[in-house]
């Protein structure tokens, strides 16, 4: 099985990279243009409000990326994705998925729960499904569901992320499984691709850098931000979801909220003064260290190519050598 998803994927990819489902910042158009451009797109269900929505969003979807293949055909449309939240609090997901099953999505990202039913549904229309994890135990109970791949959301990936080094958790991982993995966490430019590749990822996961363009429906502001911020501009909290996700630490100021109940505690009683956590408070990964623009997806894409191609031509005895010389001289 794990052959026939890669081949799935890989035959429409320009690069093995998906563009991550971000809450409230996915869209149609980012989807559109990352698939057209050899990218998997992908959003969460949750970004449209009511099945109707959904629908919509999927029609649009479909429509135009048939419209690219026809007018294009040796081009790379990489397949899109629709993140579901398969936890049992989760009131909506029978109904999402019914629209999901209607247009027959072909791949499918699953989050926060069991994903074992979805799994089987969707492979009874040839879909794939990727499970989130963010631990050891987690990646196991992904592959005892039944799971065509695992998406390793490690230490400084955006939005809810692990706590588990990259490195730590997908060498381990790799130990039990050698299905397909993707990797988030800090992977912002080709080179990053290419490292997460040499550990042992068949495929990057990228949000936070995809925020930062034309295409991403979005205040802004948050982009503007993401430009000028660093690492030392995230806070890693559970304060405002209940669970540990990194904000952008000029977003909770700009909100109105004192940043110092904030910092270094848990989940505190916090008045947030009629705020919305994921509207007001902008997150984001560690990732904003190399984001110094804001630029098309397609130009994005591109530029990613470049670099992931130097990175996967260059030796890396030359390019430490070369580093260390630069290093040496200055």
């Amino acid at each position: 099985m794990k052959n026939i998803v890669q081949e799935m994927l890989n035959k429409n990819m320009r690069l093995p990279v998906i563009c991550a489902p971000m809450f409230l910042v996915s869209s149609p158009n980012l989807v559109i243009n990352t698939c057209k451009n050899g990218v998997v797109g992908s959003f969460p269900a949750f970004n449209t409000r009511t099945q109707t929505a959904l629908d919509e969003w999927l029609t649009t979807i479909t429509a135009a990326l048939d419209e690219e293949k026809q007018a294009n055909p040796a081009a790379k449309v990489a397949p899109y994705a629709v993140n579901l939240v398969v936890h049992a609090s989760n009131k909506r997901l029978h109904a999402d998925f019914e629209i999901v099953k209607k247009h027959k999505v072909p791949f499918v990202i699953t989050s926060q729960g069991n994903p074992k039913p979805v799994i089987d549904a969707v492979h009874q229309w040839g879909g794939i499904v990727f499970h989130d994890v963010i631990t050891v135990a987690h990646a196991r109970k992904a592959i005892e569901a039944g799971a065509d791949g695992l998406i390793l959301v490690a230490a400084g990936a955006g939005g809810h992320a692990g706590e588990v080094s990259p490195f730590a958790l997908l060498r381990e991982v790799r130990e039990f499984w050698q299905g397909p993995l993707v990797l988030a966490g800090a992977i912002n430019d080709g080179y990053g691709i290419r490292a997460a590749e040499i550990l042992g990822a068949n495929y990057s996961y990228m949000g936070t850098r995809f925020i930062a363009t034309n295409e991403a429906e979005v205040d802004p502001d948050y982009k503007t931000m993401l430009v000028n911020a660093n690492v030392d501009d995230l806070v890693f909290t559970d304060t405002f979801t209940g669970v540990k996700c990194h904000f952008l630490k000029p977003s909770i100021t700009r909100a109105g909220v004192d940043l110092a109940s904030i910092e270094g505690k848990g989940n505190v009683d916090l008045d947030l003064g009629g705020s919305n956590a994921w509207k007001d408070m902008w997150s984001a990964g560690h990732g904003v260290s190399g984001i110094r623009s804001v630029i098309p997806v397609h130009s994005l894409i591109e530029q990613l190519e470049g670099e992931y191609n130097e990175a996967a031509t260059t030796p890396l005895f030359n390019h430490t050598a070369e580093h260390q010389t630069a290093h040496a001289g200055s």
